[in-house]
């Protein structure tokens, strides 16, 4: 469909057991979709995914003392392990984290003493009889309530937010400093790093994404703008500047180029869900590291080396600083990240197989079979391939989310969702 640019998605996320979504668009909005149960007549047909709640996150404001927009773009969507019949999560704009509440009503109470069905008080001198209010059922409504808003934390752009596993505790990355919150206290956070120099001059690098453990309430990592990902250990002290663990690669000088710097920037880092691997995303590549081995990743894939040779203009066109995400399948078999023209790769850890699909409208009939996509660069090319100049570099995927336990994904390519499974037999 034709759309605006509030529509564009800006991040998508699966709660902890997959039946719920949640993606947030440049418009402020999160959207949720819940999985459909699997009805008796129709065995095959696992759960589909269809809208649940949708409500207005973020607006936009206007810091007057720097006369800035802030604009209300939904950033990032965590989710909180459901503990009752409600959901939590948070969602975050460059400046402010709200903590939401979605719950379900589906009754609602009738027969009150002091007021009519309309709400209107009554006249107490018509009030004769004492009546005992009674919870009918009505049509099912879900709600979505700021339970908790946390703000003026953070002078430059919020880039991650994170959910601590002792579910007590978040912390909020900007390009400078992290700040750890807990859920109870809006009014006051605790910097744990802080990279800003004395002197704005002599900045050379920013944080680019931070994640808690897994496991592991007092470490987690940080990413930066020069290719580098620090492990910080809270025991060790309260300011996290000094490092635990230091995970860099290299350079090699043969490849060394005018984009060398822009090129290893990390644009994102996720732990395994075991908590043994970090894996990070630069521009052409994704890198697996293990914890315990600081000098070099362990695995290294090429996501688009066809696009080594166009730097150049994807400098002019500005693509070189897009922020490509990548996620884990829910066994840390798998890893997955997207490029341009709509395609995303998958990269097989233990076969060594990588494959190229596509998320777009014309091959996205329901129960259609995705066919494998093959660049080529430069030489002859084949009736199924596409060739390297022809890529469209206005459709990106960015955003992507793999279900915690089962082959489903979640793709944002611009303005729709695709959400596609592993073929049933």
């Amino acid at each position: 469909p034709c759309s605006s640019r509030a529509d564009i998605i800006s991040t998508v996320e699966f709660n902890h057991t997959g039946e719920l979504l949640a993606t947030g668009d440049k418009g402020g909005r999160v959207v949720i979709f819940q999985r459909e149960q699997e009805s008796k007549n129709q065995v095959h047909r696992r759960g589909e995914y269809n809208v649940y709640s949708t409500f207005q996150s973020h607006e936009p404001e206007f810091d007057y003392l720097k006369s800035l927009e802030i604009e209300e773009k939904i950033n990032k969507i965590r989710w909180l392990p459901q503990q009752n019949a409600a959901y939590f999560l948070l969602s975050t704009n460059d400046k402010t984290v709200k903590l939401w509440k979605v719950s379900e009503r589906d009754k609602r109470p009738e027969g009150y003493n002091l007021k009519d069905e309309e709400g209107r008080l009554r006249d107490p001198a018509t009030i004769t009889t004492l009546r005992v209010p009674v919870l009918r059922p009505m049509d099912l409504m879900v709600e979505a309530t700021p339970r908790r808003v946390f703000a003026n934390a953070h002078t430059y752009h919020i880039n991650s937010i994170s959910v601590n596993s002792d579910y007590e505790t978040y912390m909020s990355a900007d390009d400078l400093r992290i700040n750890l919150w807990n859920f109870e206290i809006t009014n006051q956070s605790f910097n744990i790093v802080d990279i800003k120099p004395a002197n704005m001059e002599e900045l050379t690098e920013v944080i680019t994404a931070a994640e808690f453990h897994p496991h592991h309430c007092n470490t987690f990592v940080y990413s930066s703008s020069k290719g580098t990902i620090r492990l910080c250990d809270m025991r060790a002290s309260a300011l996290c500047d000094r490092h635990t663990k230091f995970f860099e690669e290299p350079e090699d000088p043969s490849n060394r180029s005018f984009f060398s710097e822009i090129i290893s920037s990390i644009s994102d880092v996720k732990f395994s869900h075991s908590g043994r691997y970090i894996m990070t995303r630069d521009y052409l590549t994704v890198k697996v590291w293990d914890l315990n081995m600081e000098n070099r990743p362990i695995e290294t894939y090429q996501v688009h080396d066809y696009l080594r040779s166009k730097l150049c203009s994807l400098y002019e066109n500005d693509c070189i600083f897009d922020k490509f995400e990548c996620v884990w399948n829910g066994s840390d078999s798998v890893i997955m990240t997207g490029s341009y023209n709509n395609f995303f790769r998958m990269f097989d850890r233990n076969t060594k197989r990588d494959v190229t699909l596509e998320a777009s409208r014309e091959n996205s009939k329901p129960r259609a079979i995705l066919k494998p996509r093959k660049v080529c660069v430069g030489g002859k090319r084949r009736k199924d391939e596409i060739s390297v100049d022809s890529l469209d570099f206005s459709k990106k995927i960015l955003h992507t989310a793999w279900h915690p336990s089962e082959n489903i994904i979640a793709v944002a390519a611009t303005n729709n969702l695709y959400i596609f499974q592993d073929k049933v037999n």
